[in-house]
């Protein structure tokens, strides 16, 4: 049988074949001729080790799969409908069969007592069977397997033949390679030399996949035509559109293809009638095609297969154990990442996240060696830093103010010479030059990845993909139509309504009815989702997204009072190390309960964020994918950083002074920052916070909950498979085996974490440096762990053409504008770099930054303390304090304006606001210096582009120039013949222009 083969007319009993029994035929809208068939499935004995990537032939290949549970139909419907239809062939239709198709009742079961009919079963069974018709008119070849290692699930396994597919690759302008080979321009002189060298050096950490290296030689290519099928090299029509393409183009067909026919009739009754009106119009409203019937749950799943096991002995060499053997392992981790290979297999979409992921983890690497050197500067300079000499040295015997009312008592500042070294190994004048350098190095990787998409769109021909974009942005999704329908439906009622209470003239009696049989078709096509229509989930989604961030303002702030609280219990204690340590384990303990809560409400924020964005029916899947991204970004920004913010911006800011200081709810006494500053506790917040987040929720919970569904999928498919199920195990088919595992979720969850954590890397770069060599090494693991989830614990996705990553590269920007902000406030706010540098150069006596500690601390009387907020034990250092210090800049005691704001806060804070105005436009003209001075395309890329399209031109000319030539070799043909019959009349034979001899 050919592979094309569909449909036959012999007689059922001359081949054994499986008849095809579509119930409610006569409402798809044809009828089908004696021995129609589903499949000709003359069984191949060869075709078991076929692994179910192929019919029972053998020789059709499985391009996609739909699953579903198959149901006990209702025999009385079944017989009825079957002598309806003139069934007068039994005997042939009552042959055994290897698989039971669904809707084939069993005729002796008539006569018995009628089963209980579930009307939203056989519902789903007739649109199965009508959908089904409609995609083997669509030219389709299906096949249909009940007899499954799994227990209550049916497979519906679907091949495109060679005709189907090239006339959707010519709907969808698939690029197809053509037979012109041209050569690519090569670099010459000491480029060409570097380039060899290079290539030498990675060998080792090149991957062992064909084509992997740069090629000197590329097919053109051209949009598939079936009229020019002579340009392309169709010697092999079997490997002429791979996997990945025939999976696309099945699914770009099962989108397409509807099933809005069928009526269900369930005989008289009110009850049944209500029943049929309502699953009418639930039809009516599921009209789009295999969303909708995933949707509905007439489909439980719908994927395209893998090509086969990725491990074992005995497995045949494919492309997913290649990729599972260079790509997906861990002791891979040091190669480069096969990533024309990973879009040959799971499309430009996927291969795009992944080259995406693979240039970030490259830049990385120089700003880890950069933020290493700068953190190996604080260490090496940590001795020669005056302020925590100053600090440390007990000699100066500063007495600092309690730090809470009562239960603290005062304190001596060298107590905290440990967070004074520790600080400067982050806030030392190497930080500034690393926060510029930063912003640099993140409008350079922006430009990098531009250049680096144009070459992988170049290579992969999507080079003219703006019009297949449009056509699929304009696309409406089925949640969209449904509603558009309902909205046409409701409208149509209230007009049948309105014409009710009209009197209408008998004559007008017909001009009526169809007027108001075409209503609906009208309404249909004009009716549109408006701002009214969404008014109530736009209120609902701004509602529920202001309550959201409110919730995680809660939270911080519930977190800030146990750090108040926690510090004030503490302070109580009777041990001196408890006493000591009170900073740094309140800081620790907090930032942990910070991490959890985080975790917990990003996957909170993630379902809330979905569900919002599905209230909204945005019209097409690229607008719902952009609403739901912006959505979950805005709420886990939220989530992951006010915390961060909080230490920032905020803590110390508005505490007050001794005497006069803010309380929270009149109780809890804002918390101060460290003699060092806050930058050191920013430094331990990011780095737990970040470090939590990387290893819990990016690595754990992906490595640990797959493994636990399959687990749980393993056990339940124990319980319903027989006792032998390992044996079974051993022998289920490829679409069985897919069906046990995860079905893909979209990439914005792996966007997302990356997103997340390029922002840890720049927007507070300036108080934790070793940042990005963190993010170096999660990524280095983040990489191997997405190729094994990709490739060993998810169904193949089917694969989506896209020529970028959308809108990510635009909240990549944003990020990085962000980042260049809040560094300039981190430095002059945060850290003390601009009061050491106002305090050098307009107080320092001696040029030095000796008495720059005792410049910084304001000075306070103790009795002029308030009621009730005096230590309890003012004796605790063992002698009576009458002054103590705070850090501001406030006037003494014994000064006229005592406690006033002095006349150096408003030095510092004038040479602050200045630095954040220079160092943000200077920085960011910098990075717009980069981004102007590096191109968009590359020189070379560019050249070929516009060589592809003049060749191009040359090999139509040529065609057309050939066509001339056979023309005129034909035309002259046909004069010689006529020259001998017409030698009578020679000049009547030259002077007709055109047809020689008159002869037609």
């Amino acid at each position: 049988m050919r592979v094309n083969e569909k449909y036959s007319t012999l007689p059922a009993e001359d081949r054994s074949v499986h008849i095809i029994n579509i119930c409610a035929i006569e409402d798809i809208g044809y009828l089908p001729s004696e021995g129609t068939l589903l499949n000709s499935l003359s069984v191949d004995p060869d075709a078991e080790c076929k692994h179910g990537l192929y019919f029972r032939d053998g020789r059709r290949k499985v391009d996609y799969i739909l699953v579903y549970h198959p149901k006990r139909p209702s025999g009385s419907r079944t017989l009825a409908r079957r002598v309806q239809h003139g069934d007068a062939a039994p005997a042939a239709r009552g042959t055994r069969q290897d698989q039971p198709l669904p809707g084939k009742g069993d005729v002796g079961a008539a006569g018995g007592p009628e089963p209980p009919m579930d009307y939203h079963e056989d519902d789903k069974r007739f649109r199965r069977e009508e959908y089904e018709g409609n995609l083997l008119e669509a030219g389709l070849e299906l096949e249909r397997d009940e007899e499954t290692k799994i227990h209550g699930v049916g497979f519906v396994k679907i091949h495109a033949p060679w005709n189907v597919l090239c006339r959707e690759a010519e709907f969808l302008k698939l690029k197809m390679p053509t037979k012109k080979l041209y050569h690519i321009n090569e670099t010459r002189g000491l480029l060409k030399k570097i380039n060899s060298v290079l290539q030498k050096i990675t060998d080792p950490i090149q991957p062992k996949v064909a084509g992997h290296r740069p090629q000197t030689t590329k097919r053109l290519s051209y949009p598939f035509s079936r009229e020019k099928q002579h340009l392309f090299d169709l010697s092999d029509k079997d490997s002429f559109f791979d996997s990945k393409t025939r999976s696309t183009i099945v699914y770009e067909i099962l989108k397409r293809t509807t099933c809005t026919k069928a009526k269900y009739s369930m005989g008289q009754g009110e009850g049944r009638k209500k029943d049929s009106a309502l699953l009418s119009k639930r039809r009516k409203c599921s009209k789009y095609g295999i969303t909708s019937l995933l949707a509905n749950g007439v489909y439980s799943a719908a994927y395209p297969l893998h090509d086969g096991d990725y491990e074992g002995e005995n497995v045949e060499f494919n492309d997913r154990k290649l990729l599972y053997q260079e790509w997906a392992s861990y002791g891979v981790f040091y190669k480069y990442q096969p990533i024309d290979l990973v879009r040959k297999y799971f499309g430009e979409k996927i291969g795009l996240y992944f080259a995406w992921l693979g240039v970030y983890t490259q830049m990385l690497i120089p700003a880890s060696v950069v933020g290493i050197i700068v953190f190996l500067y604080g260490c090496a300079t940590v001795d020669e830093n005056i302020p925590s000499m100053e600090m440390c040295d007990q000699r100066h015997n500063i007495t600092m103010c309690p730090l809470c009312d009562k239960t603290c008592s005062y304190w001596k500042m060298s107590s905290a010479c440990a967070t004074a070294r520790a600080s400067h190994l982050f806030d030392n004048p190497a930080t500034v030059f690393f926060s510029v350098f930063m912003a640099l190095w993140a409008a350079t990787f922006m430009e990098h990845w531009k250049r680096k998409q144009m070459r992988l769109n170049y290579r992969w021909d999507l080079t003219g993909f703006e019009e297949e974009e449009e056509a699929v942005k304009d696309h409406p999704r089925a949640e969209y139509e449904a509603r558009v329908l309902e909205k046409s439906l409701r409208k149509e009622s209230k007009s049948k309504e309105k014409r009710r209470h009209i009197p209408e003239e008998s004559t007008n009696k017909w001009k009526q009815r169809v007027k108001t049989a075409m209503a609906g078709v009208k309404l249909t096509d004009k009716v549109k989702l408006t701002w009214r229509d969404r008014f109530p989930a736009y209120v609902t989604n701004l509602v529920s997204i202001v309550f959201m961030i409110a919730v995680t303002f809660a939270i911080v702030l519930g977190v800030i009072i146990y750090r108040i609280s926690t510090a004030a219990a503490l302070a109580m204690n009777s041990s001196p190390s408890v006493r000591s340590n009170i900073r740094v384990t309140v800081t620790a303990t907090a930032v942990i309960i910070n991490l959890v809560v985080i975790i917990l409400l990003d996957e909170v924020y993630g379902c809330i964020a979905r569900w919002l964005t599905k209230i909204e029916v945005p019209k097409t899947e690229k607008s719902f994918e952009e609403r739901l991204i912006f959505k979950a970004f805005l709420l886990k920004f939220v989530n992951s950083y006010t915390p961060i913010f909080y230490v920032a911006f905020f803590k110390g800011r508005f505490v007050g002074r001794p005497g006069d200081y803010v309380y929270i709810f009149r109780s809890f006494r804002m918390e101060e920052c460290a003699p060092g500053g806050c930058l050191m506790e920013l430094c331990i917040q990011l780095s737990i916070i970040m470090l939590g987040k990387q290893l819990i929720q990016n690595n754990l919970f992906e490595i640990g909950i797959p493994k636990m569904k399959k687990f749980i999928r393993y056990l339940r498919l124990r319980r319903q498979s027989p006792p032998d199920h390992d044996e079974y195990g051993k022998k289920r088919q490829r679409y069985e085996a897919d069906y046990t595992l995860e079905p893909f979720a979209g990439l914005t969850p792996e966007y997302m974490e990356m997103i997340i954590q390029f922002g840890f890397v720049t927007l507070f770069v300036a108080s934790f440096p070793l940042a990005p060599l963190f993010a170096l090494l999660n990524n280095i693991i983040e990489i191997r762990l997405d190729a094994k989830k990709f490739v060993t614990e998810l169904r193949r996705p089917v694969a989506v053409r896209a020529k970028d990553i959308g809108i990510w590269y635009n909240i990549l920007r944003g990020v990085g504008k962000l980042a260049v902000i809040i560094n300039a406030f981190v430095i002059s706010f945060t850290s003390d770099f601009i009061p050491r540098l106002v305090y050098l150069y307009m107080y320092s006596q001696n040029g030095t930054m000796h008495g720059f500690v005792n410049h910084t601390l304001s000075s306070f009387n103790v009795s002029d303390f308030q009621n009730g907020t005096a230590p309890n034990d003012p004796l605790d250092l063992g002698y009576e304090v009458q002054i103590c210090r705070y850090k501001d800049y406030r006037e003494p005691p014994w000064s006229e304006h005592k406690y006033d704001i002095s006349k150096d806060f408003w030095a510092v804070l004038a040479a602050r606001l200045a630095f954040v105005i220079v160092f943000q436009n200077l920085v960011m003209f910098m990075s717009d210096f980069v981004d102007w001075v590096i191109p968009d395309i590359p020189k070379d890329i560019s050249q070929q582009i516009h060589k592809e399209k003049v060749l191009m031109v040359e090999l139509f000319m040529r065609e057309e120039q050939g066509k001339q030539r056979l023309l005129g070799t034909w035309m002259e043909k046909d004069r010689k013949k006529d020259e001998p019959c017409n030698s009578h009349g020679p000049k009547a034979g030259l002077d007709s222009p055109e047809y020689p001899g008159g002869a037609l």
